[in-house]
């Protein structure tokens, strides 16, 4: 059985004149988000406090964050709880009250999105260690992009700012905002995100996030993402690429490799057929090629089985920028696309899990609701690093943890203001 022990508790001496908000910090989120780092991004988007408020910017970033772990709760009863550890430990001695929802509605107001924005920006980080089970494809780390919508409250400036679903006849209920994102699949860490309107090009926001690639990498992406300009922005990064693309794609066999893989070019669709077969001729001659025309690919198709049990199959066809069969195997690569699939469990953590069921982001206004986003972004980076510490130590993969489990234990440890986990 393994001990959990708590560290001791140290009671801070009282300061005359100290506001309890001047020590909340919120111990679990603390630990990803120090103040002084709050503190230099407050600074730098020129959010810095110019006089002595009841609810400073600093305290409000850690309430956005505590917020997006406790969505059940009102504004009051989130800062009650964050107070309320740090009161019971007589780390504070003063008569403070809870602020009122208007109180708290106009201190967000005040610190907007941009905080939380690069907060995100400059913590989120990939997290797996060399040793942490089933975040790597051999030396490359595992990584997916993908996207998902979240329901933001109907108000007018939410449905001006963020636009509703729609089939052409009739529109959602509610103004979506989309999200997509770059996560680390092994730990669920997602590491960078880019937001914009229900309607927002995907592959726009989806290039936003190659500046989080670096070499090292294996990127997944779903057969919706390829095009051949992102994938030449995606090559920039120095990561390596493994996409699945339609079967409807033409990639020529340019030469037969021993693990039933093969290699071929993608070729930019603007150039017409007679200059696509020149350009192949020369592939296959072994000719260097004008990257602005065609890229060398390795491909490997297989077929999986159909659900249904029709026996039909579904054609699964990927490209990837790994060229060395002898490097990694086709059956590796197969087997590490599937777990691009992670980024759906992802989704799922922060949309339904942490989040709510079917539950309704609470900002009314698109600042605030940009900020929601980044702070529950946040706070489910803080929860899963904190998840991939405990499956090192315990030598287990990350998936074997409960990602509910690990969030009541968040929630409650957060009532305790000042300590880490």
């Amino acid at each position: 059985m393994r001990v959990v022990r708590l560290r001791q508790v140290v009671e801070l001496p009282a300061v005359e004149n100290e506001r309890l908000t001047d020590r909340i910090s919120i111990g679990v989120l603390a630990r990803i988000v120090p103040r002084d780092l709050i503190d230099e991004v407050l600074v730098e988007t020129k959010r810095q406090e110019r006089r002595t408020r009841l609810l400073p910017a600093r305290v409000m970033v850690y309430f956005t964050m505590a917020m997006c772990l406790f969505f059940d709760d009102d504004y009051e009863e989130v800062m009650r709880k964050l107070a309320g550890g740090l009161m019971w430990l007589g780390n504070w001695k003063g008569d403070w009250k809870v602020p009122t929802t208007g109180a708290i509605s106009q201190a967000r107001t005040r610190l907007g999105a941009a905080p939380l924005k690069l907060l995100f920006e400059r913590v989120a980080v990939p997290v797996a260690g060399l040793g942490t089970k089933g975040a790597w494809l051999r030396s490359r780390r595992l990584m997916a992009i993908d996207g998902f919508f979240l329901d933001v409250a109907d108000t007018p400036e939410n449905a001006t700012a963020f636009g509703r679903s729609t089939n052409g006849y009739k529109a959602s209920a509610l103004p979506q905002v989309h999200v997509v994102a770059l996560a680390e699949c092994g730990t669920h860490a997602i590491v960078s995100a880019a937001v914009g309107p229900r309607a927002s090009d995907e592959h726009a926001l989806a290039a936003a996030l190659f500046d989080a690639c670096e070499h090292g990498m294996l990127l997944t992406a779903d057969r919706y993402f390829y095009s051949f300009d992102l994938w030449r922005q995606a090559l920039d990064t120095g990561a390596d690429l493994l996409w699945r693309v339609s079967s409807n794609l033409t990639l020529p066999v340019i030469q037969p490799l021993p693990d039933s893989s093969y290699l071929s070019i993608i070729v930019n669709p603007k150039i017409r057929e007679k200059k696509r077969n020149q350009l192949i001729a020369d592939a296959r001659a072994g000719h260097d090629l004008p990257e602005d025309s065609a890229i060398p690919v390795r491909v490997i198709e297989y077929t999986v089985p159909d659900r249904t049990g029709s026996g039909t199959g579904e054609l699964i066809c990927l490209v990837t920028t790994i060229i060395d069969h002898a490097d990694i195997p086709a059956v590796e690569l197969a087997t590490a696309y599937h777990e691009r699939w992670e980024i759906e469990n992802i989704f799922d953590e922060v949309k339904t899990h942490q989040r709510g069921e079917a539950r309704v982001l609470r900002s009314k206004l698109p600042d605030l609701v940009e900020q929601e986003i980044w702070a529950l972004l946040l706070s489910h980076y803080a929860i899963r690093s904190l998840m991939r510490e405990a499956a090192d130590e315990a030598d287990v993969d990350p998936d074997r943890l409960s990602f509910m489990r690990s969030l009541r234990v968040v929630r409650q440890v957060t009532d305790q203001a000042d300590f880490s986990p």
